[in-house]
């Protein structure tokens, strides 16, 4: 059998090596020190946002995100369904109720109409997600905050380089969070960071994520200790890294691309749409098989073929953790039908085409 081609795969080398000596050199090896800073500077200005703040992970980004806008227990916030549970997690793990709002068919992102419904005097905020890394329709959600007096809260997990009427992800509401998980377009093999234009909001999480004081790279004098806080840095070595994964994004977006380009044209009516206004990152991949084609077993085969795959991500509200929820069919369908396939920006020509044959034979397409 050939080799496997992986689902994901992230594209490091001498440079990324070069970047963590010097962090060795250096002497700080601490999280929270200047190569985060500097790495904050640089996402922020590929962002569009004014701050940043880089955080271990975009489960950390959110719930600091959540605590700075203040959040307390009763209060509900709107999630998107179709979605890793992180998201719904975050809600949880600050102590409010996530109220999850099903999505559109097109973009696998919330639907305005159900944020709408959703809507109840307890509602303090919406939180949106940015599935695979295209955004949704964020004219509609800000209309709908505007309305309502609701924050925005934009989960870019999988959305670094996407744009939304050329505007980055990111810059699109109140605050984002984004992940540098090893799937994803630029990777440490973990880590976060969390972004707005709202001063006040970073600083905010900036304290909470380093205990309740001020990060030790920066701060004068002894610390005082007068909230609980958490340790939520990001490490110097990780932000090296991503300093250099932020210098390859646009190559590293444009071979996606490439493979994106190539599934859409083999594929046709499978194929996910990228919408007219927005520029997509292709995180991953995924296809929307017919009703009647058994996804797991589909996925079996793929896998002993040596192509590997997984689901696209979760119908949040059929998930225990979250008690009983109304039905979302829509986010539903999603979670039973769709197939991510191989999407990263080291596939070979060769291996697209292994995954193209491999996934039309294993579905019957002529």
């Amino acid at each position: 059998m050939s080799e496997s081609i992986a689902l994901g795969q992230p594209t490091v080398g001498e440079e990324e090596l070069a970047a963590v000596a010097e962090v060795f050199a250096s002497g700080w090896l601490a999280g929270a020190g200047p190569a985060c800073r500097r790495f904050e500077e640089r996402f922020a200005a590929a962002t569009g946002t004014a701050h940043a703040l880089a955080t271990s992970n975009c489960g950390s980004a959110l719930f600091l995100g959540l605590k700075a806008l203040g959040v307390r227990p009763g209060d509900e916030v709107i999630v998107a369904d179709y979605t890793f549970p992180a998201t719904g997690h975050a809600v949880l793990q600050a102590g409010a109720t996530p109220v999850f709002a099903d999505v559109c068919a097109d973009s696998f992102c919330a639907d305005p109409a159900a944020i709408e419904a959703a809507i109840t005097p307890r509602t303090v905020g919406v939180l949106v997600v940015d599935l695979a890394g295209q955004p949704g329709d964020f004219d509609a959600y800000r209309a709908i905050a505007d309305r309502h007096g609701l924050w925005l809260f934009e989960d870019a997990a999988c959305a670094a380089g996407a744009t939304y009427r050329s505007e980055p992800a990111g810059s699109l509401a109140d605050l984002a969070a984004f992940s540098f998980h090893g799937r994803k377009g630029i990777t440490a093999g973990e880590g976060g960071a969390l972004v707005s234009d709202r001063a006040e909001l970073i600083e905010r999480a900036r304290k909470l994520h380093t205990y309740g004081v001020e990060p030790a790279y920066g701060r004068d004098g002894l610390p005082v200790f007068d909230e609980l806080g958490y340790n939520f840095r990001l490490s110097e070595v990780q932000a090296a890294i991503l300093g250099v994964q932020l210098d390859r994004l646009p190559d590293l977006l444009a071979a996606r691309r490439s493979v994106a380009k190539r599934y859409s044209a083999a594929f046709a009516d499978l194929a996910p749409a990228e919408l007219p206004d927005r520029e997509h990152p292709w995180q991953s991949y995924l296809l929307l098989l017919p009703p009647e084609i058994d996804r797991d077993r589909a996925m079996t085969e793929l896998r002993t073929r040596g192509v590997q795959c997984t689901i696209g991500t979760y119908a949040s509200h059929l998930q225990p953790v979250y008690g009983p929820q109304p039905p979302q069919p829509v986010s539903a369908d999603l979670f039973r039908r769709h197939l991510a396939v191989p999407m990263h920006a080291n596939l070979t020509d060769d291996q697209v085409g292994r995954v193209i044959d491999n996934v039309r034979e294993v579905l019957e397409i002529a």
